[in-house]
This record gives structure tokens, C-alpha cells and sequence, in this order.
């Protein structure tokens, strides 16, 4: 299993919000290269950053940081938040993240994201699949789409998608245990998709869940920052 530690932007900051909400921020260190060459000198080779100024502004915002990280390291680094048209996604790509997530973009603008499958490939683009109760949330995670997940992504592996980060918005930064059957469920219907674990993970014991259902990837960030799982507790996955 693929461990993808997470580093959520908001002023060039490394912070968390809990369950999505901007108000339920915490802000754990003012230089997000630091805390990534941390996770690489630890042997991990992916990491996911969030630009949520970008989600909010609906643009990208923070790509000077992920320039300054792609720069200084050596980590895969798949880069989201408020990739809304072709120029955000130049910059992302320009400033060195080699994966992409769109999530709101594959919503509201499914012909854009597309496109971007089509020119980049699938395996440059990540489809960012954010829910609660089984219903796709965009924009943030502020607003409901009513689209079900499972149609949701039949659609878009029909597409050419093969990589999904799945998100269960009522589990994220609360460190109580990922949606480990939700993800059961979306490995059934899809075996073949990277499906990439995100939102909840609390101790180690939660990676031994997520691995042991045979997930491919976990993404998470709070647990780390909270010194609930440290970085050597990691070896075993590495």
C-alpha cells in the first residue's frame, strides 16, 4: 500500500481543517518544505498537497510552494485544489507536481476534465472523488451535488480514469477510523482502479485495516501532525 502523507495549503501554511470546514482550522507549521523533506528522509516517496486557497478562490493560488517542494525534493507529488481551466493546469505541471486531482472540475466542467484525461493521460490525472453519505461534494466540500458515487465513477472510468482519491468528508480529520467498507465496496465494483484511501486514519492500526482490505494508497495528514502515528511507525509500509 502506498502511503501519501498530506500537506493542505492555506497562506503558504501547512494547516488541517476538520471535516472540510475553513472555521475548524489548525495550523501546524509555517514551512511546508520543511515538513516534506521530514517525510522524505523518512523514505517515503509520494506526497498529496492541497491548495485550499485554491479550492476556495477557484484557481491555483499556492503553486510557489509545490514549486518550492517539487524543487528541494524528490517527491511524486500530486497537487489539487482550484484547478479550474488549462492554464491552472500548466502551472501545476510547470511547478512540478506530476499528478493532478480534479474534483469539483469533473462535476461542473466534465469536458475540461476530459480533455485533460485525453491530453495528459490517465496517468497524470487523478479523479477526486469527495463524499458524504455515498453523494459527491464539490466546491470545497460546501456544496452537495446529489450525484452518486458508484455512477459517478463508472462514468468516468469509461473515461479513461484509472486513479480516484475517495474522500468521506464525515470522517476527514476526525482520526476516528477511515470508511474502510466504503472502499471495500468500490474495489469490488472497480478492481481494476487505483483507488487511493483519504479521510479518518487515526493510528496505525487503521493503515493495517486499509491494507489488509487491499487497498493500493492511503493519503492521510492530521494523525501525522497530531503525533498519533509517527513517521517511524511508517517502516513497515515503506
Amino acid at each position: 500500500m502506498d502511503i501519501i502523507p498530506a500537506i493542505d495549503l492555506i497562506e503558504g501554511k501547512c494547516v488541517r481543517l476538520a471535516q472540510g470546514d475553513y472555521n475548524r482550522k489548525t495550523s501546524y507549521n509555517e514551512n511546508p518544505l520543511e515538513v516534506a523533506k521530514a517525510f522524505e528522509d523518512y523514505g517515503i516517496r509520494r506526497l498529496h498537497i492541497v491548495d485550499l486557497d485554491g479550492a476556495k478562490a477557484q484557481h491555483i493560488v499556492n503553486h510557489r510552494v509545490l514549486e518550492n517542494i517539487a524543487t528541494h525534493t524528490s517527491l511524486a507529488i500530486d497537487f489539487g485544489g482550484g484547478l479550474k481551466t488549462d492554464d491552472d493546469l500548466r502551472i501545476a505541471f510547470e511547478c512540478g507536481a506530476r499528478m493532478i486531482t480534479g474534483g469539483s472540475i469533473a462535476v461542473k466542467s466534465p469536458d475540461i476534465f476530459e480533455s485533460w484525461i485525453h491530453q495528459f493521460g490517465a496517468e497524470k490525472i487523478i479523479l477526486g472523488a469527495d463524499v458524504k453519505n455515498e453523494k459527491i461534494a464539490v466546491s470545497g466540500w460546501t456544496e452537495d451535488t446529489g450525484l452518486s458515487l458508484f455512477p459517478f465513477l463508472k462514468d468516468y472510468t469509461g473515461k479513461g480514469i484509472r486513479k480516484v482519491i475517495c474522500t468521506d468528508i464525515s470522517k476527514d480529520g476526525m482520526l476516528q477510523g477511515p470508511s474502510t467498507e466504503l472502499y471495500k465496496k468500490i474495489l469490488t465494483a472497480f478492481p481494476d482502479m487505483y483507488v487511493v484511501a483519504s479521510g479518518g486514519v487515526g493510528s496505525v492500526s487503521d493503515l493495517e485495516t486499509l491494507d489488509q482490505a487491499g487497498l493500493p494508497a492511503v493519503i492521510f495528514g492530521k494523525a501525522l501532525y497530531e503525533g498519533q502515528i509517527a513517521l517511524k511507525d511508517l517502516r513497515p509500509f515503506l
